[in-house]
């Protein structure tokens, strides 16, 4: 049976770098609704930027691990 980080990992291989950015901007949006000294909002909202970030710069092999593994984690 395949893990859930595997099929997320997976989904998240087979999406263009458009579709990501959209998924990751839509998740930024639901974060903003949320209370603003909320610990998890600020802590995801600091992933999601890191996302951001690592989806807008031409990434090393290491960066290229980073994001899968930050995406994954999310489990959007």
């Amino acid at each position: 049976m395949e893990s859930r980080s595997n099929r997320v990992g997976g989904r998240w291989n087979d999406m263009s770098c458009e579709e990501k950015s959209n998924v990751i901007q839509e998740e930024i949006k639901r974060i903003s609704k949320l209370p603003s000294n909320s610990v998890y909002a600020i802590h995801r909202h600091k992933v999601l930027n890191k996302i951001n970030h690592l989806l807008s710069v031409q990434r090393t092999l290491l960066q290229e691990k980073e994001l899968e593994l930050l995406f994954t984690q999310l489990s959007l």
